[in-house]
């Protein structure tokens, strides 16, 4: 069981000492029970940290907003920054760092084991609590307990826990530089891609109906991007920002202008901007889910991106973000690789 008041003592030590300038973390926000992301810099600040079964944002995005801030503010940091880091969230740091996108000594990762807990996804918790407001959450090592005005409501945790977490193989932040909690690694509900081949169970006829509803709903708001940290690219390749239009602009430049994906959110733009952001994140996604979370009309955008996933485990071996060390999946090759087109 972890104890929230050693990650409090860590942050309030290490910002005391300069061994931080900044902690990210999780405090209780403003909606109930839900925990909100937290950037502590006054050792002060250290007890507003929380840790419970709703901390579910992917706090590596803040590394990410923290290294734009600093190249738009033309600033180079002064130390580095110590993030609590969930399993999925410290593979994708490790991504980042595979990346180049920052180095090793520019992060601190505060790893916090899952320990089986996982996060609660709020979409299966609504109906099961008849309309009460949960002002608290815990995980008592089988059940989720939530307080409410009526008094505490126990569900069992494969009813209000994210996929995500029910599949998942890595709670545990094997990349760290101080961890919290125990390894049960393998504790997972479900086994891996069980919600994705559930859905392929189905014939191709529905799978399509289901896809083409979805892709209809979708509203082009680009919050899966939005809280995504692997989409740091400055400009998206369909959201083009290099050529303003201006009112001396022609109507012959504007009709030449390449433009891989129109503004419009119909069903083919729409195919197109979830297909080529999958293909973007092969071997790069590391089944956070705040993509699916974030989507405000519930488009199962993580099923897109486990397809991806498991295409590179089964044909390749790879895992995202399994180490620091290891090779990327899109930039690397090998003789014993499949298929002819690398001979």
């Amino acid at each position: 069981m972890i104890n929230i008041q050693d990650i409090r003592d860590t942050a309030r030590d290490m910002l005391a000492k300069g061994e931080a300038r900044m902690v990210i973390g999780y405090r209780r926000g403003t909606r109930g029970m839900l925990a909100e992301p937290a950037f502590i810099t006054d050792p002060a600040q250290a007890d507003d940290l929380v840790w419970d079964p709703t901390c579910f944002n992917n706090l590596s995005l803040y590394l990410v907003h923290d290294k734009k801030f600093l190249a738009h503010m033309r600033e180079n940091p002064k130390g580095p920054v110590a993030v609590v880091a969930k399993g999925c969230d410290a593979r994708s740091i490790v991504v980042l760092l595979q990346e180049h996108y920052f180095k090793r000594e520019d992060v601190y990762i505060l790893g916090v084991s899952c320990e089986g807990a996982g996060v609660v996804d709020e979409r299966k918790l609504a109906p099961l609590l008849n309309g009460e407001r949960p002002s608290a959450a815990a995980f008592d090592g089988d059940d989720f307990v939530f307080t409410t005005a009526a008094g505490e409501k126990r569900l069992a945790a494969r009813e209000v826990m994210a996929d995500r977490c029910l599949e998942c193989r890595a709670p545990y932040p094997k990349e760290h530089n101080l961890v919290f909690g125990e390894d049960k690694t393998g504790r997972q509900l479900e086994a891996p891609f069980a919600a994705l081949e559930r859905f392929e169970a189905q014939d191709a006829g529905q799978r399509w109906d289901a896809w083409s509803q979805h892709f209809d709903r979708c509203m082009r708001c680009f919050a899966c991007r939005s809280v995504c940290p692997m989409c740091y690219c400055d400009e998206c390749v369909v959201d083009s920002i290099t050529f303003p239009v201006t009112a001396g602009t022609t109507a012959e430049e504007k009709a030449t202008r390449i433009k891989w994906i129109e503004r419009s959110a119909t069903r083919s733009e729409n195919i197109t901007y979830l297909m080529t952001r999958a293909m973007h994140l092969a071997g790069r996604c590391t089944d956070c889910g705040e993509c699916e979370r974030a989507c405000p009309v519930n488009v199962p955008i993580r099923m897109l991106n486990n397809k991806m996933e498991r295409e590179a485990r089964e044909k390749f071996g790879f895992e995202p973000g399994a180490s620091i060390g290891g090779p990327s999946l899109v930039a690397t090759f090998l003789d014993s690789d499949p298929g002819q087109f690398i001979r």
